[in-house]
């Protein structure tokens, strides 16, 4: 029997697959540190990196065989027993970011979820908020998941819209606009700020220097959690461990998730100090496969491979060779380049802005796309016209410059 080839997986998965995505059109069958294979053979770069769920590369060896060992052994007991390694993660990940405490779920969203529902009890329990009047400031054009809550705090009309009744308590103010803040915090109900060090979904937007501290310094002024959405930017992405480190920032609540498993299964994590994570008692929040020992494992050494391969220092000077050598390009199709580490942005000029006939509601940012594919070189449009590039940690500087040749190459052959 042959083996099915790219298109006829995919109409396969239109005719039987709910349409809730819309896929790059190539299907990948194998991926090996900073490349993917498609069933017929083509190898790429891949520079979305599973939406940096993959940063320490794909098939990480060490975290392999670790997830192939602890598999063999011992995958999942709830947490209705205790297992041989949930205590064991847990001193690891808390010793190695300095908080008290970590509850151990699957999904980005739900780890989220999680940080909602502390903040929230935290504000009746320690802040003494008046019952059911909590509320949690979030920056427009965020994006956590697209949980009911996740879409409520949204602002984003393909997240939110058809999907109501909305979850109450949410405010949403402007990214990077410290005034706007400070105005929103004087109310007394306030018991969460929740942000993104760098927008991510948004576009790779980055905040002014000093934006993460002067928050900081602002939610201890008014007694108020802030939240710190690391499950993108985080585990080494942007040059440090946490963008908010740039800063020296630490968060009271701490979100984590996809590179936390080197983007072999769903492992997120919420941080915090004990004052705020005891609020919640047994039977009051949970997960079944959340703490299971082969996550536990599989964390354990996802999070060495970052630490002892220096993950981070090669992000940030990588990320710097790649911006550097995408900006001497200095093609007029591109507007700006931006990012931090190995998270970064390339902004495509749009019609109104230019005398060339070049950009049409992200068409043009799309077709650049598809001409990277037939170039070996993976990535995907976010809002119309920007191209996030997340490649692997590990990536070098010949597959760094190699990318940055496609991508030109790539752009002269859409126009």
């Amino acid at each position: 029997m042959n083996p099915l080839q790219s298109q006829q997986l995919i109409d396969l998965e239109l005719k039987y697959g709910a349409h809730n995505y819309h896929p790059l059109p190539v299907v990948l069958s194998k991926g090996k540190g900073v490349h993917v294979w498609d069933v017929e053979g083509k190898q790429y770069l891949d520079f979305l990196s599973a939406y940096s769920a993959v940063n320490q590369g794909h098939c990480h060896p060490r975290i392999i065989k670790v997830m192939q060992e602890q598999a063999a052994v011992l995958t999942l007991t709830s947490r209705a027993f205790h297992n041989n390694l949930l205590g064991v993660y847990a001193e690891y990940i808390t010793t190695l970011l300095g908080y008290d405490k970590v509850l151990p779920m699957n999904t980005g969203v739900e780890a989220a979820e999680t940080a909602f529902k502390l903040a929230r009890r935290w504000g009746y329990d320690v802040k003494g908020i008046e019952k059911n009047k909590a509320i949690i400031i979030v920056c427009e054009n965020n994006f956590w998941g697209r949980s009911v809550a996740a879409i409520s705090s949204s602002t984003d009309p393909s997240s939110y819209g058809g999907f109501g009744p909305y979850v109450p308590g949410i405010v949403k103010i402007p990214y990077n606009d410290i005034a706007v803040l400070e105005a929103a915090l004087q109310d007394k109900n306030v018991a969460a700020f929740m942000a993104e060090p760098i927008q991510g979904e948004a576009g790779v937007v980055v905040p002014d220097e000093a934006y993460l501290s002067n928050v900081k310094a602002l939610c201890s002024k008014h007694n108020v959690l802030f939240i710190a959405d690391e499950v993108q930017t985080g585990i080494a992405r942007t040059g440090k461990m946490m963008a908010c480190d740039y800063e020296s920032v630490k968060p009271d609540i701490l979100v984590l998730g996809k590179a936390l498993s080197g983007g072999t299964m769903p492992v997120s994590a919420v941080l915090a100090r004990d004052e705020i994570m005891l609020c919640i008692k047994p039977g009051e929040h949970g997960s079944t496969f959340g703490g299971n020992p082969l996550a536990c494992a599989v964390a354990i050494e996802a999070l060495k491979v970052i630490v002892e391969e220096k993950l981070a220092d090669n992000a940030n000077a990588m990320g710097a060779l790649f911006r550097d050598e995408l900006r001497k390009l200095n093609h007029p199709v591109i507007e700006l380049v931006r990012g931090k580490g190995l998270l970064n942005a390339m902004v495509i000029r749009t019609k109104e802005e230019s005398e060339h006939n070049w950009n049409t509601d992200g068409e043009l940012a799309w077709n650049i796309c598809l001409k990277m594919r037939d170039n070996g070189l993976l990535a995907k449009p976010t809002h119309g016209n920007i191209i996030r590039f997340a490649p692997p940690l590990v990536i070098n500087e010949s597959q760094i410059k190699e990318a940055v040749s496609i991508i030109k190459l790539s752009i002269e052959q859409s126009l």
